[in-house]
Formats: C-alpha cells, sequence, structure tokens
C-alpha cells in the first residue's frame, strides 16, 4: 500500500495545531496592545498650535495661575481657552514685536478668535464637567500633567474610559486641600491637608449616594 503521510507530516500536524491556538491569542494581544498605546489614545502627543505657547514659561517660570487663561473652569464645564485680549494684556507691553506672537496681534487687529486647537478631547458621547471637579478637589495636574515642565502642552493622560473609572473607584487618591486645586505641581506630593479634603470628600460623596462609577455619570 502506497504511504499516504510523509515523514514530516506529525510536525506539520503539530505546527497547525499550535498555530491554531497561539495566532489568534497573539492578535488578540496586538490588539490590546495597540488600543492601550499612546498612538491609540493620544497620550503623550503634542498638538500644534497656530502660536508655539509654552506653558513651562507662564505657568512654571511666571507662575501665572491657570484661571488667569482658563477662567471658566470653576463656573462652568468647560475651561475655556483665553480669548486674544487677555495673551495681549501682557503681550501689549513685552514682546510686543516678537515674530512667533503674529498670529496674536492679526487676531487682536481683525477680530478674529485665535484657533487653538484642542489637545484634550474626549468623545461627543462622554459629559465632562470642570468645575465639578476642581470644585471637590481634583487639581489640574490630575488630569493635564505637571505643565510647568512642558515647553509645547501634550496630552499627558490617555483619557479612556477605564483611566477616569480608577479615578471615579478611588477619588480620594487624587483630591488635594482648596488651595492646591490650582496648582500646576503633581497632586502625588501630598499633605496631611490633601488627605483631610480627601477623606471629607469621600465622606460626603457616599452620605450623598451617588455612585461616582454609574453610567449616567458621564453619558448623558
Amino acid at each position: 500500500m502506497p504511504q499516504l503521510f510523509r515523514p514530516g507530516a506529525n510536525t506539520l500536524a503539530r505546527l497547525a495545531l499550535a498555530a491554531i491556538a497561539i495566532v489568534p491569542a497573539g492578535l488578540l494581544l496586538l490588539i490590546a496592545v495597540v488600543t492601550r498605546s499612546g498612538a491609540t489614545t493620544g497620550e503623550g502627543r503634542f498638538v500644534e498650535q497656530p502660536v508655539p505657547f509654552s506653558h513651562q514659561h507662564h505657568a512654571g517660570e511666571l507662575a501665572i495661575d491657570c484661571r488667569y487663561c482658563h477662567a471658566g473652569v470653576e463656573t462652568a464645564a468647560t475651561a475655556s481657552v483665553p480669548a486674544t485680549h487677555v495673551c495681549m494684556t501682557c503681550h501689549s507691553q513685552i514682546w510686543t514685536n516678537a515674530e512667533m506672537l503674529a498670529p496674536v496681534r492679526a487676531s487682536l487687529a481683525s477680530g478674529r478668535p485665535m484657533a487653538w486647537r484642542r489637545v484634550n478631547r474626549l468623545p461627543d458621547y462622554v459629559y465632562f464637567d470642570h468645575h465639578a471637579h476642581v470644585n471637590n478637589g481634583v487639581p489640574c495636574a490630575a488630569c493635564h500633567g505637571d505643565v510647568r515642565r512642558m515647553p509645547l502642552t501634550r496630552q499627558a493622560a490617555p483619557m479612556t474610559m477605564g483611566w477616569c473609572l480608577d479615578c471615579h473607584r478611588a477619588p480620594g487618591d487624587r483630591i488635594v486641600a482648596a488651595d492646591r486645586r490650582f496648582e500646576a505641581a503633581p497632586y502625588q506630593d501630598r499633605s496631611a491637608a490633601d488627605r483631610r479634603a480627601a477623606r471629607a470628600t469621600t465622606i460626603a460623596i457616599a452620605r450623598s449616594g451617588r455612585r461616582l462609577t454609574d453610567c449616567s455619570t458621564c453619558h448623558r
């Protein structure tokens, strides 16, 4: 009787069976890595702006309060970006003829707003309220990182649902005292006052009966 299988057939069969198990697992692992990488989430990316604004210089070296430019952060869902006249409050006096500020001067002369590009972007189906967070003790640095060290603004966090839920499950880990909410310093440098504020807020959330992990908290 002629031989139906060659001597290496058993090896090929074993390799095929192994591939059936390994290839799908490898694809799932690759998909998981890609979806969590900065290429997908945007973490670490820089967005080109009409003017190369430096938080390192303004918030770090000059120690300008976040609220001077982002005036809506305590009162509205959006933090807002500064109008041209806010920039010109200083730059009508200093660096008035700097080439990099030409778009700011053109905006002031024409009355057309500066076309700043969003760095941190959430999907349209996600509701995020800035003032609800900062007024309850979440510091700017918890989401935006230490902007004092950013010559150009980058996205400091993945902004994924899992990342948000990590905070909502344990909000006390990030809450700071009232006088530190608008510091650009990392919130991890926690003081006794920060821990007291976190404990008070955690107790208040528990007494309110609200669950920060409910879908309706962010998806409205």
